[in-house]
């Protein structure tokens, strides 16, 4: 096994931006996006941690982002803006507290401080109006797309297959920030039906690594997602020969395998 202080990380844009994690509840990442100076927050259950790292790191929050409307994505709207008078966007098919900004495919995020611009991207399925925010190099995609996996679905699950093709066809080197540390969970479920993937195999000792010395296992990138991911592989036959060794029938699109792994999923422990 390596050494977890070798373990290569993807490359930081060169755009003077970091992206700091701040651990939350149990297994959220909630994302904060700053220059040393100014920062935006992305999907803010909770506002103490939130304004804790802004504290610690002299910053002053001026824009929230929302992927989705569930509870652990927006409880800390609120304390956060009884302190401040700041942009707030979200998705405008989903109820967001305090939004100022609905947004939708084809929206933009620009922002001077910190320097961003983000393109919206609707990509529905972990719920229906579920939006991902891509731009300089980074993709903040919420519930919709995980490390090596992809979340629970409350739409058709062609829905959620479709939205995720579309993120598969970013950039390989698109740095991947999901909100939740299942890595090392998703890892051993993709091993499940595609245990000879050599990437995949190095990635688990990798993320093994890592978890061990108590880092994030994020960002990933989309070339890494392509590679390991079984919900980005869905066309691959010998991922359906695996999938479905039991009763040996052979799945006649990608849409129906993506099903059958998301509800297999749903019950792997």
């Amino acid at each position: 096994m390596q050494n977890a202080s070798a373990t290569p990380q993807p490359p930081a844009p060169p755009d003077g931006l970091t992206v700091e994690p701040i651990p939350a509840f149990e297994d959220n990442y909630l994302w904060l996006i700053h220059d040393g100076r100014d920062a935006v927050v992305v999907d803010p259950g909770d506002a103490a941690p939130v304004e804790a790292t802004l504290g610690r790191l002299g910053l002053t929050l001026r824009a929230v982002l929302v992927t989705h409307s569930h509870a652990d994505h927006i409880g800390g709207i609120g304390a956060l803006l009884a302190r401040r008078d700041i942009p707030v966007y979200g998705p405008a098919r989903e109820p967001v507290p305090h939004r100022s900004h609905a947004v939708g495919d084809g929206s933009w995020v620009s922002l001077r401080a910190p320097a961003l611009e983000l393109a919206v991207l609707d990509v529905p399925g972990h719920t229906v109006g579920h939006v991902a925010y891509y731009g300089q190099n980074r993709l903040f995609c919420g519930d919709t797309l995980f490390a090596c996996g992809c979340g629970r679905i409350d739409q058709p699950a062609a829905v959620m297959y479709a939205s995720l093709m579309r993120l598969a066809a970013l950039p390989p080197e698109t740095l991947v920030y999901c909100t939740h540390e299942y890595t090392a969970t998703n890892i051993r479920f993709a091993l499940s039906i595609d245990p000879h993937n050599s990437a995949l195999l190095e990635r688990q000792e990798r993320v093994t690594a890592m978890r061990a010395a108590g880092l994030p296992t994020l960002p990933s990138t989309i070339g890494e997602e392509r590679s390991t991911n079984p919900f980005l592989r869905c066309e691959i036959d010998v991922l359906n020969n695996c999938s479905d060794s039991a009763s040996m029938v052979k799945l006649d699109s990608s849409a129906i395998l993506f099903a059958k792994l998301r509800k297999t999923k749903d019950s792997f422990r």
